[in-house]
This record gives structure tokens, C-alpha cells and sequence, in this order.
């Protein structure tokens, strides 16, 4: 595993900051395969879509980011982000484009080298669900 961590700044689009940063991670070291280990940060707005429905939803802020997960793969993110709405109620779902960083957004990222992630349609569940395979491991630079 390899460890790269990000500071992104203000007006940064939080998914499209980890998009380009992934990208080039991914040809830098050679891997198919990382996840989220951490993310705090202050956005705008957020533009996240909740559980079964069909389109996104802006959530206004500012917000806090107080949590981000997900999956990088040769098929592109899968983030979830949940936030906090200065009242401190708190929703989540999965991260679109369009949330605005505000002050900062501090994300680290694991590169695994050992490990081949892909989306592939599933029969059971209707959506591309993710597809993990081992590799032989090799020494990160």
C-alpha cells in the first residue's frame, strides 16, 4: 500500500479534484486499485444523491465534510460523503460533481498495488457493483 494525501483548495470540485488526482496517481505508480482513508474539509454546497433515488440533490451550506469513503478502479470513483449543515444536522449519499471546497479539503488516499478494481453489471443487484481481484504484488517506487 501507498499513501498519497491530498490538500485541495478553495473552489476546488471535490469529485473532480479526486478524478484528476486519481488519474494521474494511477499512471504515476501503476495501479488499478485505491480508496479513501480520510477526508475533512468545508464545502459551499453539495451536490450528493441519496439512497434510491434517481437524480442528486443540493445540499446548501456552508457545510463541514466530515467523512468521505469510496473506491477507486479502472472504471472510475465510487464516493459516499456524509456532511454536517451549520445547525449540525447531518446527511449523506453519494458524492456528485459540484460540491465547491470552501476553505480546504484534506483527502488521503491508498494506492494498492496488489489489487485490480472494476465495475461490472450485476445480475442481482441492477447496478455495476464493484469487482475486485488480486494481483501479484509489486514493490510501490
Amino acid at each position: 500500500m501507498h499513501i498519497e494525501v491530498l490538500r485541495l483548495s478553495p473552489g476546488d470540485d471535490l469529485r473532480g479534484a479526486l478524478e484528476q488526482a486519481w488519474a494521474a496517481l494511477s499512471v504515476a505508480y501503476g495501479v488499478q486499485a485505491g480508496c479513501v482513508v480520510s477526508a475533512v474539509g468545508s464545502l459551499h454546497d453539495a451536490l450528493l444523491r441519496f439512497a434510491a433515488e434517481p437524480a442528486g440533490t443540493v445540499v446548501a451550506g456552508p457545510l463541514e465534510l466530515l467523512s468521505l469513503a469510496g473506491t477507486f478502479s479502472t472504471s472510475g470513483p465510487h464516493l459516499h460523503a456524509s456532511v454536517a449543515r451549520a445547525d449540525g444536522s447531518v446527511c449523506g449519499g453519494h458524492l456528485l460533481p459540484g460540491c465547491t471546497v470552501r476553505t480546504t479539503a484534506e483527502v488521503v488516499l491508498a494506492l494498492l498495488p496488489g489489487w485490480h478494481f472494476s465495475r461490472a453489471p450485476d445480475a442481482a443487484t441492477g447496478f455495476a457493483e464493484l469487482v475486485a481481484r488480486r494481483l501479484p504484488v509489486v514493490d510501490m517506487p
